[in-house]
């Protein structure tokens, strides 16, 4: 791993998600959680402060041990417990049925193999529990998703494994969870093939 992988991409990121466009979409996905949450990817923990009195404790994984050093501080200012854990989605060190919610904020589309993350994230979940998600995807629009897939493999390299044209919905409902709710569309401003979001709760 480069400078830029271990120095620079991490800040790049957390400035990136600190962006107060993102907020509003951040903090309704987050406040729905309850009880036990597992959260995917939860970087340098700008969900925290999102997450409401029903949450009993948090586990948070992820990849990065960069990005989980960012996080350490704000997991000392809030009311549950959260425990931080370098990992991968495609191996998550729970129990089956564990957790009663899982959060995923613009995580799915770094992952390198959606199937398999999401496949945990089904077996972790006890029954009824919920998948609250925000991402990005693949636009329905033929000639958007044909600029994303032209610029996926250059956003790749710099964005730390982004997929911008990765179908969240069908993947979600592929891994046998049920979609309760979901909203599509351009949620956020900017350019067409960055800004197609899909937000919703899919139950186990």
């Amino acid at each position: 791993m480069g400078v830029y992988e271990r120095r620079i991409l991490p800040r790049l990121i957390d400035f990136g998600m600190r962006s107060k466009r993102l907020a509003a979409l951040r903090e309704r996905v987050v406040g729905e959680a309850q009880g036990r949450v597992l959260e995917i990817g939860i970087g340098s923990g700008v969900n925290l402060p999102f997450y409401r009195r029903g949450v009993e404790a948090v586990l948070g994984i992820d990849p990065s041990p960069e990005l989980l050093a960012l996080a350490r501080p704000h997991a000392a200012w809030v009311h549950f417990p959260v425990e931080l854990h370098r990992g991968s989605a495609e191996e998550v060190p729970l129990d089956d049925g564990a957790v009663d919610s899982v959060v995923m904020t613009w995580t799915l589309c770094s992952i390198a193999d959606p199937a398999r993350a999401l496949g945990e994230i089904r077996r972790v979940l006890r029954p009824g529990g919920a998948l609250l998600f925000v991402e990005h995807g693949q636009a329905p629009e033929p000639e958007v998703a044909r600029w994303q897939g032209r610029l996926t493999p250059i956003w790749r390299k710099i964005a730390g494994g982004c997929h911008l044209d990765r179908p969240i919905g069908q993947l979600i409902g592929a891994a046998g969870l049920r979609l309760a709710a979901l909203d599509a569309g351009y949620l956020v401003e900017g350019p067409r093939p960055f800004t197609f979001h899909y937000r919703g709760r899919a139950l186990r």
